[in-house]
């Protein structure tokens, strides 16, 4: 087996298609690590920015173009779309350049666990039920990002490390892990009912490997800041990569937990 080559690879939260979109840090992560499959878990082109304007520089295309490459050299690569590519519900069951569109999806680890895959909007109450409030979120983070580029640039001139404003605030602000909560406790009820042992989701760009409600909870997290991944040994175990840690600092060994591991949540402010 050669270095990087895994039995399934879980990706999520690109948005290509914004400026904040770490096409880059992508593309190389791709360059180096391969996979029997692919899942792409939503939001991997960001419709609601594209529709407000037109951006896709090389590196966004190349992005598109290294998947495709992986189609063709025989890996099985799904996408089940999220809410910023929702579009791309409307074709479901449809192959693009060997790339199959799934509402949701089964999938079965090497060693027999069963892992619901699926975006997780539709258990976002704002993105289902007030889309004016779910856009205005989406301005206010990419405001935060924003922001944040300007502190760490102050931060790495006065020799400090990277430090992350809107990681900072989905553990601290009462209100943001409430949602966080909410939303994993949504996603592991849904395991269960569809009789699965856990969920693989995207969305809350919350990456971890973890146990909640009895329920394997794995969420992929994003390429716009933390750049993660999800990938599946050949044994079955589940590893989170952060490929812009391990840019920032060199090579350094990923979180590998085994299957029943659990990552403890953070607590609600009081």
């Amino acid at each position: 087996m050669k270095p990087g080559h895994f039995k399934t690879l879980f990706l999520s939260d690109v948005h290509l298609g914004t400026p904040g979109c770490q096409a880059e840090l992508l593309v190389d992560f791709l360059r180096n690590h391969d996979a029997e499959k692919i899942y792409l878990v939503g939001d991997i082109v960001d419709g609601w920015r594209l529709k407000r304007g037109w951006f896709w520089p090389q590196e966004h295309n190349d992005v598109v173009q290294k998947l495709l490459r992986k189609a063709r050299k025989g890996s099985e690569i799904i996408y089940v779309p999220g809410n910023h590519d929702e579009f791309l519900r409307d074709f479901l069951g449809t192959h693009f350049g060997g790339i199959e569109v799934r509402n949701r999806d089964i999938h079965e680890t090497v060693d027999g666990r069963k892992l619901l895959v699926i975006h997780g909007d539709q258990f976002d109450v704002v993105v289902r039920h007030a889309r004016w409030l779910a856009h205005f979120g989406d301005w206010a983070y990419t405001a935060t990002l924003q922001l944040n580029m300007v502190l760490n640039a102050t931060r790495r001139r006065l020799g400090f490390s990277y430090w992350s404003l809107s990681k900072w605030a989905k553990l601290k602000v009462k209100e943001a892990v409430n949602f966080i909560g909410d939303f994993e406790h949504a996603l592991a009820l849904e395991a269960v009912r569809v009789g699965a042992h856990g969920v693989v989701c995207g969305h809350i760009h919350h990456a971890v490997i973890g146990i909640r409600h009895g329920v394997e909870y794995i969420n992929t997290g994003d390429w716009v800041e933390s750049c993660t991944a999800i990938v599946e040994h050949h044994d079955g175990r589940l590893e989170l990569i952060d490929w812009a840690q391990r840019s920032r600092q060199g090579e350094i060994p990923g979180m590998l937990l085994p299957p029943s591991a659990a990552e403890p949540r953070p607590a609600a402010a009081a």
